[in-house]
């Protein structure tokens, strides 16, 4: 075969396909155009899944499930129990709280929601057949928790993990040469040390002390007990179905019918009635307008989700999320220019990045202020970088269980000589200039080197960080330097030392926009999502970005199906790559995980 005609069988096999997925695309549209709102019948039960990541916000895509993307965002999820609330055909909700890999300020937010559907006198039963830490605090702000004869609870306590890295460096022969300005900067610790500092180990405790107490006094207000009593139940962990009915943690042991059996039976079905149920999948297509809610003056919303970096946002179907400074900046910029947009939320859920990427985010959101009120929501993670570009909003809101804080510094690079060496590669270097060195991959930094690249880190932290943090919360700089030192806070913890202003989720956030707006208590406001993300079949279609293409999905597909552990090892490796060329990053140490 000739090459021409194989050329021309490539190009008309990418074209066939295109135009198949093309196809593909107006068929699920089409179909999605013509399925329009359900039919909701009268006196219905909605049932709704706690599961999964819940990433802050996710566009409806029906792609994302052949990608194994998330097929429900807490956002998404939120607006279920506010449409049921005020829907006059909905009377009660099952949830079902299975698996949810949601962090402790998201559940939080999660049972805040159900707090405030429970206000309209409307039930929630939470159905558990295996409950962890998570679950089980989920589960406790409804009227009834069951658990199926055969289920358990595992309320065993919380635990935090903490990876480090420096003994797989050793035996590669990598020497991790970082420099950390804060006394409590830890993110450099998982490649410099085998275990925690003093220092380390100081916030880790009060941290988890923070977030255990709330865990128990919480448990402990819902079940009507004492701390002390909670406190024992955790430390007897775990329990079978009957051993926690007869500990009073749980209500009910039942199966899944004979839960709607005894709704059937509270909402005066008769005997002869089928138990109407209502899909959390198909009450999504319920408009929140049809139901008078997103609607009144305009209130931009900006997701900020995943390591900040230069560049574009990834918000792929696939579920992988970042903040691109380009982004989001566009997307201020955007919201601060339309006259008919009145105030600006940015939820961020982020550990860090990139500190360029964050400081033009951070004056992006400045500049914004000065035009209209921008308020902040903090998720479950808002530290380091996460906290610098929110610094200058006007009012920081975030759940008493939010991780953030960490204002300090990290960089350094990663030394390779013993690697090569074992490998067998030599190298040589020629330069010009006195420090055109300091960057080589197989040697440590000189003296000199050193003192240059800590007078610049020093200058990120005391010229940059501290004074934009404290111009921002209106303190001198010494407080917020006695604050920071890269030490990790809880929400409540910040509260305290006035980095955080209120406490609450994205509802509340929007609340205090509205004051801040002058936009009267009892109005309503519509949402504008902004950026509005791609579709995975625009992205496919648009052909232009590097990081949108089918052959990154596969890599990440890939990616996903390694275990855990091996997944953070290789992000963190990446992590440390990026610092080779000096890049000055503010991170939390997010290796931190509290189960």
């Amino acid at each position: 075969m000739s090459g021409t005609r194989k050329t021309l069988l490539i190009i008309f096999g990418i074209l066939g396909g295109l135009v198949l997925v093309a196809i593909l695309g107006i068929a699920l549209l089409w179909a999605a155009l013509r399925k329009g709102e359900p039919s909701i019948r009268d006196n219905s039960v909605l049932t709704l899944r706690v599961a999964g990541s819940l990433p802050d916000y996710s566009p409806d895509d029906p792609f994302k499930k052949v990608f194994g993307g998330p097929d429900q965002s807490l956002t998404g999820l939120v607006m279920q129990f506010k449409k049921a609330k005020v829907d006059k055909r909905i009377k009660a909700i099952l949830l079902d709280v299975n698996f949810s890999g949601v962090g402790w300020g998201k559940a939080e937010e999660i049972r805040d929601a159900i707090t405030d559907f429970r206000s309209s006198g409307k039930p929630v039963y939470a159905f558990i057949e295996l409950g962890l830490n998570k679950e089980y605090y989920i589960a406790t702000a409804c009227d009834k928790i069951i658990v199926p004869p055969p289920g358990e609870l595992f309320i065993n306590g919380l635990a935090a993990d903490v990876m480090f890295f420096r003994g797989s460096l050793d035996k590669l022969g990598i020497y991790p040469d970082i420099y950390q300005i804060g006394k409590y900067k830890s993110a450099g610790d998982m490649f410099t040390q085998k275990e925690m500092t003093d220092a380390h180990r100081e916030y880790i405790n009060s941290m988890l002390d923070d977030l255990f107490n709330r865990y128990v006094n919480t448990i402990a207000q819902a079940r009507r007990k004492t701390p002390e009593e909670v406190r024992t139940l955790i430390d007897n962990a775990p329990y079978n179905a009957i051993k926690a009915k007869e500990a009073g943690l749980i209500d009910e042991t039942l199966y899944k019918d004979e839960v709607e059996k005894q709704l059937k039976k509270l909402l005066g079905y008769k005997d002869t009635d089928s138990f109407v149920a209502v899909r959390g999948g198909d009450y999504r297509d319920v408009s929140p307008e049809s139901l008078g809610l997103n609607k009144g003056e305009r209130i931009a919303v900006i997701y900020a989700t995943g390591e900040i970096g230069s560049g574009s946002s990834e918000n792929s179907p696939s579920g992988d999320q970042s903040i691109g400074s380009d982004t989001v900046v566009k997307a201020l910029n955007d919201a601060a220019a339309d006259k008919s947009i009145k105030a600006v939320v940015l939820r961020v859920d982020s550990p860090g990045g990139s500190g360029l990427a964050s400081d033009i985010i951070w004056r992006a959101v400045e500049a914004a202020n000065q035009k209209k009120p921008v308020v902040v929501s903090m998720s479950d993670v808002a530290a380091s970088g996460g906290y610098y570009i929110s610094a200058s909003a006007s009012r920081i809101i975030a759940q008493p269980s939010t991780i953030t804080g960490s204002i300090g510094v990290v960089g350094g690079k990663p030394v390779m000589r013993g690697f090569y060496d074992w490998l067998g590669i030599s190298n040589e270097y020629v330069l010009r200039g006195k420090t055109s060195g300091m960057f080589r991959a197989t040697e440590k930094f000189s003296d000199e080197e050193r003192a240059k690249f800590e007078e610049w880190m020093k200058t990120t932290y005391y010229q940059d960080f501290v004074p934009k943090v404290a111009k921002g919360r209106n303190k001198d700089t010494g407080f917020i330097d006695s604050v920071g030192q890269g030490r990790v806070w809880t929400g409540a913890q910040a509260k305290d030392r006035s980095l955080v202003d209120e406490f609450g989720g994205l509802d509340k956030a929007i609340d205090v926009a509205k004051q801040l707006a002058k936009i009267p208590a009892e109005k309503g406001v519509e949402r504008v999502i902004l950026p509005y993300p791609t579709t995975f079949l625009q992205q496919l279609l648009s052909g232009g970005n590097e990081n949108s293409n089918t052959q990154v999905e596969q890599q990440r597909a890939i990616f996903a199906a390694l275990p855990e552990d091996a997944r953070r090892a290789l992000r963190y490796m990446a992590l440390m790559d990026r610092m080779k060329n000096g890049e000055s990053m503010l991170l939390m140490p997010y290796d931190i995980r509290v189960k």
